[in-house]
């Protein structure tokens, strides 16, 4: 499972990711992707979960997780989080999150916690045994408003690479459709962000959303970072 031993600063910012051992896809087909999301929203809590009573209670109420946020019982803000969850973007073979520290320890947790989690659905599934994820994940702490907008901007335009593989080294050759992929993109927040209509309990936008200065100029940041490289294609 993902660890690191470097202390973490409650309040502060970080850009953390974390990969599959030997670069294996590990997020296969939409259940895979579903149980990724699942997991960053329930093991973001300081209590032990157990993934068979949360399911129980979700049948139970009739709750898919973008209408968490809707009971009060699945509420997010009244669980006791490890972290705060500004952004995330799942890859093929790697996740991307962007977080706040909210408890001494916590994103060391919350990576432990988390990545045992999928790691122990994906070795059931998939009839194997071992790490999932590589032993370390990387983390880079976020120290200003404009290194959060990059960071921000570079999480959510990850995707591009599956329709343009190549596109961070020439550019998008096909500016509108990188965008239109983005905006439609499951897998990751941006939706979130310029919508809200996909996975609404798993982040906290208010703060970013202030920093960039609403969903309008969100949207033209992202396409600045695409559209720069755009300019820069042979």
């Amino acid at each position: 499972m993902p660890r690191r031993k470097e202390n973490f600063a409650n309040e502060e910012v970080y850009h953390l990711v974390t990969r599959a051992i030997d670069d294996n896809i590990i997020f296969k087909d939409t259940n895979d992707h579903y149980r990724g999301i699942y997991s960053i929203y329930e093991f973001n809590t300081t209590k032990a979960v157990v993934i068979r009573d949360r399911r129980s209670a979700r049948s139970r109420i009739k709750k898919t997780l973008k209408k968490l946020n809707k009971d009060p019982r699945l509420a997010t803000d009244s669980r006791d989080k490890l972290v705060e969850i500004l952004a995330f973007c799942i890859m093929p073979n790697h996740l991307h999150l962007l977080v706040r520290q909210l408890k001494d320890g916590g994103i060391s947790k919350f990576m432990a916690k988390s990545g045992g989690g999928y790691g122990g659905y994906f070795n059931r599934k998939y009839h194997r045994k071992g790490y999932v994820f590589r032993d370390n994940f990387k983390a880079v702490p976020v120290k200003n408003d404009e290194q959060l907008k990059v960071v921000w901007a570079y999480i959510h335009a990850n995707p591009v690479s599956l329709i343009e593989p190549k596109w961070k080294e020439r550019g998008v050759r096909n500016f509108k459709k990188a965008i239109q992929f983005l905006e439609n993109y499951k897998w990751s927040s941006y939706r979130d962000y310029i919508r809200g209509d996909n996975f609404p309990s798993v982040t906290e936008r208010k703060f970013i959303l202030d920093v960039m200065g609403g969903v309008t100029q969100s949207k033209e940041f992202l396409k600045d970072h695409i559209k720069y490289k755009a300019e820069i294609k042979d």
